[in-house]
């Protein structure tokens, strides 16, 4: 009902809806209060910088002021968002059953999407990018394009060429530097096939998956809830559809997220939805694993998948990482690797892929101890953030001083707090546009039970808002669970300053008891007690008063246990040392996903002349540092090409010779087209003058300086690793104006 009158009211022109209020800053004290995961603050009050003397947190993302007229559209849109979210806190308070909770929370994601997607359409255009002209310049420059197109290509698959590989590489070699280097952490390399059993303990063989329809004739499979959208937009667009049909439509689209397989079916049977590529009839909806199964060895006998992420290759090592880090917590591993996810049905580029590189973090931390000695270095960062309180009360991403986040407690803890101010540094650096990016927080009921915070680095594309990153607070879930299930404690020992006495619960089996019932299989049940926690032996202890029996499940065996096979006992004993399980705080990089968002970020278009595109990548990232020119194909400036390559080479910066035929003008365009971010120019001044000379041409301004050509090298290699400005360049060289020898001189001489 109240997204019916917000959609009334959108249908008015803005001059019938009475103008907001404007919003009265009070300014308030800091405060240095933590706050449990559950119960973050979100403070609408203005807290004042005392670095700039104006209010950050009620500051619009960008730093810009929302248009009177497009926040009275919006207006309605918030309240239905924000009152939707009061029920939702409500419900939970009031311990309302699950089912009443899940769909108000469904109906509260669905109402902050159409807040969202009216929000983006209501901003400018302008910084749009073309991305058809963007696209024909990636293809036909060969940054990526479709793997085996000559076979008529296949779908999610995607082969990079020079340039995109190039590019992809300084873009981890960066991410090497900022993290692994600066940070001081361990990498690894682990393999990509992974057997069945980890995937079962870390819950992907049962969970990783999406809802899939058939073409009943070709077999031709399509994700579901993409095709029902597609579908229903195709209906929408007809002129014939009735306002009230298409409203109906336009609240299925936004659920789409949360319709259950058998709400999907009845949703397929309504809207008469056949196959888009024959018009055939469709299978009903089912779900579909996205892992790519195979097996392990000849004989089959040992199923496996490749690896849907990275990270659990690092939590399996993790033993190996705590030895080499002589025991010492806090720790980081990385990873940067492939993985794969059979996607149904992908689209979007390199967004949605079937392959694709993934750099990942797990830093293992104390629990009792989540606090960052570097933390200090990042507080000063002034972060686009979406928090949890804001999505679900209609507000939009407000700009925050990050150590202010942490105080707050809009951010759960100060180390999590530092990765999304070094994630942050990072995805600037490497061409992501400021303005475009945000940290969206998870609410509650997206999060994991386990985890204790999230927040995921989005982008802004032509596509909308897409996550690139995501950082997660994930307890000690992943690490507690191969522990049970290899039966390895993934401790790590923390020694106390004095003995302490603590309670100890334990499993107490009967073996004689055991042994009759299951035989040599008994071992399996006892070494799986052995390894349990508080937690599991109090509700097997209540199953066990309450039944009689609990079952446990190990090694694909599943054993019945009773009172007359297993008791739990208490007792205490003195600790010199205690095992901590450490908490996990994970970032997750898609590479692909950053790429293509730089793609877009750092593509435009020659004022003046729509024809010359460039991109403009930072000069760390760009797939050459520098080009090398000769005016002409004269044979008198090939000594100094040859110079100045060996030089360039020396100083490790990758750079292209082009002494192709064609003007000058045509090669620079060509070089920017790829985004090589400086060119080197030998004309008839580095011939005839002495001391050799040549011009130094910056990409993105055009400008250009003179320099001699012994020099040069170490400029551009200084600019590459930006230790150097081109500003710096401009203010100790002389300004290019043009040369002021020709070939006629030459000969003269």
């Amino acid at each position: 009902m109240l997204r019916s009158a917000a959609s009334a009211l959108l249908r008015r022109t803005s001059t019938d809806i009475p103008a907001l209020r404007p919003v009265t800053t009070v300014r308030i004290a800091r405060q240095s209060l933590r706050y449990e995961p559950q119960k973050r603050p979100f403070s609408t009050s203005v807290r004042l910088s005392k670095r700039k003397k104006q209010s950050l947190w009620l500051q619009p993302a960008g730093g810009q002021t929302m248009d009177g007229n497009i926040e009275a559209v919006l207006a309605p849109l918030r309240l239905a968002v924000k009152e939707q979210g009061d029920l939702v806190r409500q419900l939970k308070q009031d311990g309302a059953p699950d089912v009443d909770v899940a769909r108000a929370v469904a109906e509260l994601k669905a109402r902050k999407r159409t807040l969202e997607a009216k929000e983006l359409s209501l901003q400018p255009k302008d910084d749009i990018v073309d991305r058809s002209k963007m696209e024909d310049t990636l293809k036909r420059r060969f940054f990526y394009d479709q793997a085996f197109a000559i076979y008529g290509g296949v779908s999610g698959l995607y082969d990079f060429g020079p340039v995109g590989c190039a590019l992809k590489n300084n873009i981890l070699q960066a991410w090497r530097h900022h993290f692994i280097q600066e940070e001081q952490i361990l990498e690894i390399d682990c393999t990509m096939l992974t057997p069945e059993s980890v995937l079962k303990t870390s819950g992907h063989v049962d969970k990783f998956a999406d809802y899939m329809v058939k073409d009943v004739k070709n077999g031709e499979c399509f994700r579901a809830d993409h095709l029902l959208k597609a579908h229903l937009q195709k209906l929408m667009s007809d002129k014939k559809c009735t306002a009230e049909k298409k409203a109906e439509m336009e609240q299925v689209t936004t659920q789409m997220d949360n319709y259950t397989q058998q709400e999907l079916t009845d949703l397929f049977v309504k809207y008469n939805v056949k196959s888009p590529t024959t018009g055939n009839d469709l299978t009903a909806p089912i779900s579909f694993n996205l892992m790519f199964q195979t097996s392990i060895g000849p004989g089959g006998n040992m199923p496996g998948y490749l690896r849907p992420e990275t990270a659990q290759g690092i939590f399996l090592n993790f033993k190996r990482l705590l030895e080499f880090n002589q025991g010492k917590l806090p720790f980081a591993a990385a990873q940067i690797g492939n993985s794969f996810r059979n996607e149904i049905s992908p689209r979007s580029g390199l967004i949605r892929v079937r392959e694709f590189t993934m750099a990942e973090i797990e830093h293992f931390v104390d629990p009792n101890e989540k606090v960052h000695p570097k933390f200090p270095n990042v507080a000063d960062l002034d972060i686009t953030l979406y928090s949890s309180k804001a999505q679900t009360s209609g507000q939009s991403a407000h700009i925050m001083r990050l150590g202010d986040a942490v105080e707050q407690g809009v951010i759960n803890n100060s180390v999590l707090g530092y990765f999304i101010g070094r994630i942050y540094l990072y995805l600037t650096r490497v061409g992501i546009a400021k303005d475009k990016l945000r940290f969206r927080q998870h609410m509650d009921n997206e999060m994991a039970h386990y985890a204790c915070d999230c927040w995921d680095a989005e982008a802004k594309t032509s596509y909308g808002w897409i996550e690139i990153v995501g950082c997660a607070d994930r307890s000690c879930f992943d690490l507690q669970c191969h522990a049970r299930a290899t039966k390895v404690p993934l401790v790590a020992e923390k020694p106390l300053k004095e003995p302490k006495v603590v309670n100890v619960v334990q499993f107490e089996p009967n073996k004689g008891a055991l042994g009759k019932a299951y035989k040599k299989d008994a071992k399996i049940a006892m070494e799986y007690l052995a390894q349990c926690d508080e937690g599991f032996i109090a509700e097997q202890e209540r199953l066990l008063n309450e039944t009689g029996e609990f079952t446990i499940e190990s090694e694909g065996k599943s054993f019945k246990l009773t009172k007359d096979m297993v008791g739990v006992k208490r007792f205490q004993k003195t600790l010199h040392v205690e095992e901590v399980v450490p908490n996990v705080i994970e970032p997750s990089f898609g590479i692909g996903r950053i790429m293509y968002t730089i793609f877009e970020h750092t593509f435009h278009v020659r004022e003046g002349d729509e024809q010359r595109t460039y991109f403009s990548f930072p000069a760390t990232v760009s797939p050459y540092k520098c080009s090398v020119l000769p005016l002409s194909q004269n044979q008198e400036f090939m000594p100094f090409v040859k110079e100045l390559s060996e030089a360039m080479t020396k100083n490790a910066v990758s750079h292209k010779v082009d002494d192709s035929a064609g003007s000058i003008g045509r090669r620079y365009a060509r070089t920017d087209e790829i985004g090589v971010a400086f060119g080197i120019t030998i004309d008839f001044d580095t011939v005839n003058k002495e001391p050799h000379t040549a011009t130094l041409r910056d990409r993105d301004s055009m400008r250009q300086i003179r320099a001699e050509v012994s020099e040069l090298p170490v400029i551009v290699r200084d600019l590459a690793n930006a230790t150097l400005t081109w500003a710096e360049v401009e203010s100790k060289y002389p300004i290019f104006e043009g040369q002021e020898t020709s070939k006629k001189d030459t000969v003269e001489e």
